[in-house]
C-alpha cells in the first residue's frame, strides 16, 4: 500500500487524548465492548449508546457505523461507498479514516487491526 489515505493518531491528537494507532485503508474496527447502535423512536434517531452516555448519528454516520462489522478493512468499505455513492474513493476513505480516529478516540469505536 502507498500510504495514501493514512492518517496517524498522534502527537497533538495522542495528546488530547488519542489512542497512538495508525489508521489507514487496511484498518479494521468494530463498535467498542458496551457500545450499542440503536433506534430512539421518541426522537426519531439512531443513536450510539455507550455506558453513561448516548450520541445522535446522522445518515452517513449510521451507514459507517453499520458497515464496521469488525472484519471489512477501511479500503474495502470505502470502495462499497465509492460506488453506492458513486464519489471517488480517495475522498471517502479519508472520511470514513476522520470518522474511525473521532470515534474511536471517544472510545466509541476498537481498531481490530
Amino acid at each position: 500500500m502507498s500510504g495514501k489515505g493514512t492518517i496517524p493518531i498522534s502527537g497533538e491528537n495522542a495528546a488530547a487524548g488519542g489512542t497512538g494507532v495508525a489508521v489507514t485503508g487496511a484498518t479494521v474496527a468494530r463498535l467498542a465492548r458496551g457500545v450499542r447502535l440503536r433506534e430512539d423512536p421518541v426522537r426519531g434517531q439512531t443513536v450510539l449508546l455507550a455506558p453513561e452516555r448516548a450520541l445522535a448519528l446522522d445518515e452517513i454516520a449510521v451507514a459507517i457505523v453499520k458497515a464496521l462489522d469488525g472484519e471489512r478493512d477501511l479500503d474495502t468499505i470505502a470502495g462499497d461507498f465509492a460506488r453506492q455513492f458513486d464519489a471517488p474513493q480517495d475522498q471517502v476513505l479519508a472520511d470514513v479514516i476522520a470518522f474511525i480516529r473521532e470515534f474511536s478516540d471517544r472510545r466509541l469505536l476498537e481498531i481490530v487491526r
